[in-house]
């Protein structure tokens, strides 16, 4: 855990109103006292003495007060501290959602024969700052350093895809070597390696890659915040809200936002734009923050999509080299080969 959690006595403070204590300066550790006791410093006043030298709380009578030093005035705290040996802090674990793997089975003819899942994503999440991350802001947009492929979808539907799992992959690499020992810039190093792997090399900036890598190991931030934030500045995650991810006696020291993240960024506008269109999401489109609900359209589903009614401006802007009457007629061709891809 990292300071200021292994201080063994914290206290923190919903200063802000926000129901939680997670943000910057709602937390700290508790400072000894004089006398043997701990001090919370948020909010902390120092006592008034009266006429006979006895003193009391100006927050109210029941605060004690307590010197920092034998020299100091007696000091009071309306925030208790908590001792983490008696309370530890509860933290949840990372998102566990591996997605859909296009590795089904297929038959002698080449058919999957599993579900197939069009535009299927990942649920993700990365963490702002807080206790956890020691303040580091894990989901910083550094700017696009992935994008959907610039080639047809027939050639390159396949690192289409890649592109995410490089990612993945990429940032499991860097991480683990980091946790092993290795300097933030050797992990990188091991990270950008198994990044590059089967990626079409327009589809990724390299060096801000590195670059990347190297900030957010140096700020304290697992190998899931990497991931997100990097599909997130990439445009290829759907937010779907916040969660409380670390806590202790029931108030939250850290939060997470959780995401639907996929392979394009054209399977997080045709999702967004589609899913309000079928019934099946109606109900509950995204899921929740803490358990998203990221699945694929069925084929059934994707022919019942009505694209005339999509706004993809937002594809067209990355990729001014093609003409978007190209890029409409080319959808078709796309879903055709994602479907290929699937049962490979």
């Amino acid at each position: 855990m990292h300071s200021p959690a292994m201080a063994q006595q914290i206290c923190a403070a919903d200063l802000n109103g926000n129901g939680d204590a997670a943000d910057e300066g709602e937390q700290a550790s508790c400072v000894q006292t004089a006398d043997g006791q701990q001090l919370c410093p948020i909010e902390a006043v120092d006592c008034i003495a009266d006429a006979t030298g006895t003193y009391s709380c100006p927050a109210g009578p029941q605060f004690a007060c307590h010197s920092r030093t034998s020299a100091s005035t007696p000091a009071c705290s309306p925030h208790a501290c908590i001792d983490l040996s008696a309370n530890p802090i509860v933290e949840e674990p990372a998102i566990d959602d591996l997605g859909t793997e296009a590795n089904g089975e297929i038959d002698a003819d080449g058919n999957c024969m599993g579900e197939v899942q069009i535009f299927s994503g990942r649920g993700m999440r990365c963490r702002p700052p807080g206790l956890s991350t020691t303040f580091a802001n894990c989901c910083k947009d550094k700017g696009k350093i992935v994008k959907d492929g610039m080639g047809s979808s027939v050639a390159s539907i396949g690192t289409k895809i890649a592109v995410a799992k490089g990612v993945l992959t990429g940032m499991k690499a860097a991480y683990t070597a980091f946790k092993a020992g290795a300097t933030a810039s050797q992990a990188a190093s091991a990270g950008a390696n198994a990044l590059i792997v089967g990626i079409d090399p327009t589809s990724i900036a390299i060096s801000l890659a590195i670059n990347f890598m190297m900030e957010f190991l140096l700020s304290g931030c697992d190998e899931q915040d990497m991931e997100t934030a990097m599909l997130r500045a990439s445009g290829m995650c759907h937010e779907i809200g916040t969660y409380c991810t670390s806590s202790v006696l029931g108030v939250c020291l850290q939060k997470a936002r959780g995401s639907c993240c996929f392979n394009t960024k054209l399977g997080r506008i045709i999702q967004e734009q589609g899913r309000p269109q079928l019934k099946a999401f109606n109900d509950n489109p995204w899921g929740t923050a803490r358990k998203p609900m990221c699945r694929g359209f069925t084929p059934e589903e994707f022919q019942a999509l009505d694209f005339s009614k999509m706004d993809l401006s937002e594809y067209y802007s990355d990729i001014e080299a093609r003409a978007q009457s190209e890029i409409q007629i080319d959808m078709e061709e796309r879903v055709d080969a994602y479907l290929k891809a699937v049962g490979q």
